[in-house]
């Protein structure tokens, strides 16, 4: 190296001014050579150039291994040289300071020593001084021209989609932000009650606060009452001509007049007329506050409840009471009206969506801040990528680290963490609160234009306006300001962009797909997670400890303090506006309970009706996709792949060489030989032309062999028989226990006879040679008559096809096969890239100890490349969202009935799609994992490898499995919406009515069916084959009960007792218990025939539903006759309840000519006459 030039070494220049050597024996533990300069090297110079070359053999055997070589000359060469391998280097810098009397940061007196690394630093000092170490965690540099020279587009496809997507998701969020900015202001503003009579010079502000739950708004008119010690209101109804009143989450403010003051606030009844359609009828209430405007008090009726003909008591009128101190600051009172607000306004991201309408920050502002603080998160983020790994990477003990398990803490992750956090968040937070503190253009309060529209009210000029802000708002900035924050947040979006753009060069595309991923992770996880729960911990913490009952943030753009000076002779405006009003006004009537229970009935009916439409749908959709997913895991090609390799392998129309009628050992050898072996290899074409480009591929040229293909075997062990009279040793049937695992040299010659190893080749002597299934990748295989492990001896099929069949010769003249042999498996992998389908190829030649050989094959094609296109993958995210969602509700009903759920059959069905879908879903992972692992395997290899499907062929299975059992699930399932047919629901009440009968028969057949079962099997187990084992003569006994079996096999086995045994068996179990069975049916369809049957108008209404609403039907006369007279029959019951109201009706015409006489003389006064 040299100080502020390049150095330059050779054998006529040398220009250094130091220099070192690294050997193998100078490694740490972490296989890093480690080279220091210190502080007293350093100073008066401005850079340090070094260069590095790699050591030849020569010079490793003369510098390294020679240890009294090593530093005490300078390795010299003029020849060019390369790298033979990849290196990594890593600069850093550290430092040891003390603070001075002045509190100032010096280093004289202190040296850094050569123990410092990049995790801790070495210092020695000549003075007792305060010192401290210094470590700077630098963001890596910019190498500018590699960044100018790979900037194109098509290398960096990620990095530029990335900020590309994110622009255009900014660009859209600030245009639906904009547009609902503008559907906020039309919520806000305070309406004047229609009915307020012109005379009442009292005024009282009533704010409505609507739920957030699903369907909590209303379209139907609510009125209510207001009563106090002293007098009651009027039925009085909130409406507004202009907007939409009580929508979801809604707060409505309104003014009431009244003739005076009503004194201390009692109760509030309150209620709707149910007009509004379907759900939009109900209404949840939250709260009401009540101010008098005149001594600015407040009074709180607290309802969370709802006002619904469906929902909890079904009540549609309530009487609300004044809330207490205690009601006020009860918990859960306080955390519904406190939780919603702080996601909806606290939270960033969701604010974009869910902000309060009254709140100054738009959304528009919103979502700027959010991408500000998204952009710079994700430049500190990529800036810093991989750097606090390093430390994690690196295992040095003397560290000021500390591991606590899997975790893993490191002062530069610590470092990193904090500079990360206060980077990104710092700006952020300084423009959100810019945002928020900068006040709109227009400050006049909506209380005072709602006063303003009924009296003449003195106007408040922008200096009495603003003193009002300052008191509520101490520090805020006027309106211009936003054209300071939008270019300052543009500023850092735009510099974040370029750099991140930048760097992602700098990573190259895969690195940044990884940094991509991890950043997307932690983001969602960060705004759907942690800040949700931060938020809402913290609002439960202020609410348990700071807990305030008159503090309504919700509320607070419409309650204004302002003294509004309202006396009594001032003149109404808008007269045309607000009709002149009497205390008579017109009569409301509310819903009796015939009405109520009426209305309950049709929407109880109608609720029944879309929930049946909507889950009809929705399981359409999902069984669609379900179906989608499936069959896209099967291809038409894979039947015709097995067809072909069946044909091919197992050569059936050659007689001399047919695996399937393979019956002794030279039979199996002379498949292999004459068969097999020449079909592993591509040969000459039928014109004699060579296979050129066919390398590695089978004869058929159209299937490529993934590695090679292997003979495996394994083998029993000799034991003494039973009975040794006649001979004393026995080779037994094949079993994990009594498996061969003993090494032999060729001719199953035991290791300690000395033999010619020359004489034979490593394929040879490797087949004799016992490996684990470990070594060999392997696992158990099920045959027709045992379970074979995946140990054994094996013979590689490589090398040239005159060398295979060679070996094959040999193996045959040592008797590789034996009597010692229960199996032999080939296994070879193809792999087909015209269908692209890979396909596990197994033979299995099963040796029994009772002599005779059992040959069988299996062919399984495997389709690596389901979810290819982009329609299959989002049909597969949309699926996992299904089973997400039939999860959350399934976990619901699961709470709600407790252990009565699992007695539910469609509760089984659907805990059956479900969990079968979940595995399914971690099985296909699985699998996608084990075929990277086998094609990274292949592209390191080039193919020159043995590769085994024969774990993925397992895993396929079991998700093939998997997936059909989902469709079948998902199938039985879709008669539950044909519940209403008839036929059905008799067919399923049948089977509720007779379980109990059916369980008591279904013991007495097991008992009858099991004795015949044991007198066939022991009677018949020689003479016929469907008695050879338990399993097959059950079978055979079920088919004799579904009368399709031949029974001239049990005249064959014995004349008498066959006949005899089968006619039995006819007599007692397929006529009389048979008979039993159907006796029980009949029994349970007469009794449920009987019953009436629930549920079934469901249909008919459905069908008169849509008949209307297509015009295809029209009511009746009898349809509307019944309709009214449900409704109306209650008022002509009792004549005398109805008297009080027609008194009313009576005053109310009195008033009303009384008022009009009275209009008329208020015009000719004001006319002058």
């Amino acid at each position: 190296y040299k100080f502020d030039q390049t150095p330059q070494l050779n054998s006529s220049i040398n220009i250094i001014d130091g220099w070192t050597m690294f050997c193998p024996s100078n490694l740490t533990n972490d296989d890093i050579y480690r080279y220091f300069i210190d502080n007293q090297q350093t100073p008066g110079h401005q850079s340090l150039i070094f260069g590095i070359r790699e050591l030849n053999s020569t010079e490793i055997n003369n510098y390294c291994l020679n240890n009294s070589s090593i530093n005490t000359s300078l390795p010299i060469t003029d020849q060019p040289f390369n790298f033979t391998s990849n290196y990594e280097l890593r600069i850093y810098t550290s430092g040891c300071y003390y603070l001075d009397e002045n509190n100032n940061w010096k280093s004289d007196g202190l040296i850094v020593r050569s123990l410092t690394n990049l995790y801790q630093t070495e210092c020695l000092s000549t003075h007792l001084t305060t010192f401290a170490g210094g470590f700077i965690v630098l963001p890596e540099p910019i190498n500018w021209s590699y960044v100018f020279a790979n900037a194109d587009f098509m290398k960096n496809k990620t990095i530029y989609l990335t900020v590309i997507c994110m622009s255009i998701v900014y660009i859209i969020l600030m245009i639906f932000g904009r547009f609902k900015d503008k559907k906020d202001i039309e919520k806000l503003g305070v309406t004047p009650l229609p009915d307020n009579d012109k005379s009442d010079q009292y005024y009282y502000q009533i704010i409505v606060f609507t739920g957030q739950r699903a369907n909590s708004g209303t379209q139907s008119k609510v009125h209510f009452i207001l009563s106090s010690d002293n007098d009651e209101t009027r039925v009085r109804t909130f409406s507004d001509p202009h907007r939409k009143i009580f929508q979801r989450g809604g707060i409505d403010s309104f003014i009431m007049s009244v003739s005076k003051s009503l004194g201390l606030l009692n109760y509030i009844r309150i209620w709707h007329d149910n007009s509004g359609e379907g759900s939009s009828a109900s209404w949840f209430l939250k709260y009401i506050i009540v101010r008098d405007l005149q001594t600015m008090e407040k009074f709180y009726f607290i309802a969370q409840r709802w006002f619904s003909v469906e929902q909890e008591d079904g009540l549609i009128e309530r009487i609300l009471p004044i809330a207490g101190e205690m009601e006020k600051q009860n918990f859960s009172y306080v955390l519904s009206k406190k939780a919603y607000f702080s996601v909806s306004d606290g939270h960033l991201w969701f604010s974009i969506f869910s902000r309060p309408p009254s709140n100054k920050f738009t959304r528009v502002h919103r979502c700027t801040c959010c991408f500000v603080l998204l952009f710079a998160s994700m430049l500190l983020n990529i800036m810093y990528y991989d750097l606090s790994a390093e430390a994690k990477s690196t295992n040095n003990t003397e560290s000021n680290s500390l591991s606590i398990g899997p975790l893993y803490i490191a002062p530069e992750q610590i470092g990193i963490g904090i500079m990360v956090e206060l980077f990104s968040l710092v700006p952020s937070i300084f423009i959100v609160q810019f945002f928020r503190r900068i006040r709109p253009r227009q400050q006049i309060s909506p209380l005072r234009q709602a006063l303003e529209k009924i009296r003449s009210l003195p106007h408040t000029d922008s200096k009495d306006t603003t003193i009002i802000k300052n008191k509520k708002q101490q520090f805020t900035f006027p309106w211009w300001c936003l054209f300071i924050a939008y270019p300052f947040s543009f500023v850092i979006i735009a510099v974040s962009m370029f750099f991140i753009i930048v760097k992602g060069i700098i990573f190259g595309d895969l690195k940044t797909q990884q940094w991509l991923t991890s950043v997307l992770t932690g983001f969602f996880s960060s705004i759907i997670f942690t800040q949700p729960i931060k938020i809402l911990g913290l609002a439960v913490f202020f609410i348990l400890f700071c807990r305030n009952p008159n503090d309504d943030k919700e509320a607070k753009e419409y309650i204004d303090e302002t003294n509004f000076e309202l006396d009594g002779d001032e003149d109404y405006l808008h007269l045309n506006d607000f009709s002149l009003i009497s205390h008579s006004s017109k009569r409301i009537t509310r819903l009796n309970e015939n009405e109520v229970a009426f209305l309950r009935e049709q929407r109880s009916k109608d609720i029944q009706m879309w929930s049946i439409i909507r889950e009809f749908i929705i399981y359409a959709i999902f069984l669609a996709l379900l179906f989608i997913i499936t069959f896209s895991n099967r291809t038409q090609n894979s039947f015709y792949q097995t067809d072909h390799l069946q044909k091919y392998f197992l050569n059936t129309r050659q007689t001399d060489c047919d695996y399937t009628q393979i019956l002794t050992i030279d039979d199996y050898w002379n498949w292999l030989n004459n068969s097999f072996v020449d079909n592993l290899r591509a040969q000459q074409w039928y014109n004699d032309d060579q296979p050129i480009n066919l390398n590695g591929y089978i004869n058929d040229k159209t299937n490529r062999m993934i590695g090679w293909a292997t003979m495996r075997q394994l083998r029993s062990k000799s034991q003494l028989c039973s009975d040794q009279r006649i001979i004393s040793t026995c080779i037994n049937d094949y079993s994990l226990f009594n498996e061969e695992k003993d090494s032999f040299q060729p001719g199953w010659i035991l290791n300690e006879t000395s033999i010619e190893e020359e004489d034979y080749s490593s394929s040879i002597l490797k087949a004799f040679q016992y490996q684990s299934s470990k070594e060999l990748d392997t696992y158990a295989y099920v045959g027709d008559y045992g379970t074979y492990s995946g140990d054994g001896y094996v013979y590689e099929f490589r090398g040239r096809l005159s060398d295979i069949k060679s070996n094959l010769s040999l193996l045959h003249q040592l008797q590789w096969i034996d009597s010692k042999t229960r199996a032999v498996i080939i296994q070879l992998t193809l792999y087909n890239p015209n269908v692209a389908l890979y396909t596990s190829v197994t033979f299995l030649l099963e040796f029994l100890s009772a002599s005779g050989i059992s040959p069988s094959a299996r062919f399984e094609p495997l389709n690596f490349y389901v979810f290819t296109s982009l329609t299959q993958l989002i049909c597969t995210i949309i699926y996992i969202g299904f089973i997400i969602y039939f999860l959350i509700i399934e976990i619901k009903l699961l709470m709600k009935l407790n252990l009565k759920y699992f007695y539910e059959f469609w509760s089984l069905i659907q805990v059956g799609i479900i969990s079968c879908s979940i595995t399914s879903i971690i099985i296909y992972i699985w699998r996608f994992k084990e075929y990277n692992r086998l094609s990274s395997l292949f592209r390191e290899t080039n193919g020159y490898v043995y590769i085994n499907l024969q774990m993925t062929v397992y895993v396929d299975d079991v998700l093939t499995s998997l997936l059909g059992f989902c469709c079948f699930f998902g199938t039985i399932k879709f008669i539950k919406f044909i519940r209403f047919n008839k036929s059905l629901i008799i067919f399923v009440q049948t089977l509720k009515y007779v379980t109990k009968d059916i369980i008591s028969f279904s013991f007495m057949f097991s008992i009858v069916f099991m004795s015949f079962l044991a007198l066939f099997y022991l009677l018949f187990n020689s003479s016929i084959a469907s008695c050879s084992s338990l399993l097959s003569t059950a079978q055979m006994l079920f088919e004799i009960t579904l009368m399709s079996f031949d029974a001239t096999d049990f005249t064959g086995a014995d004349p008498f007792l066959g006949p005899f045994c089968f006619s039995l068996f006819i007599i007692i179990v397929v006529f009389v218990c048979l008979s039993m069975f159907m006796s029980i049916l009949n029994d349970g369809f007469h009794h449920v025939e009987e019953i009436p049957i629930e549920d079934q108008h469901i249909l008919s209404y459905m069908l008169k539903k849509f008949l209307n609403w297509t015009h295809l039907r029209r009511p009746n006369v009898e349809e509307i006759y019944e309709l009214h007279d449900s409704r109306m029959h209650p008022q002509y019951v009792d004549s005398i309840e109805n008297f009080p109201d027609k008194i009313d009706q009576l005053l109310e015409a009195i008033d009303r000519i009384y008022i009009d006489q009275r209009k008329e003389l208020l015009k000719l006064k004001r006319a002058g006459v």
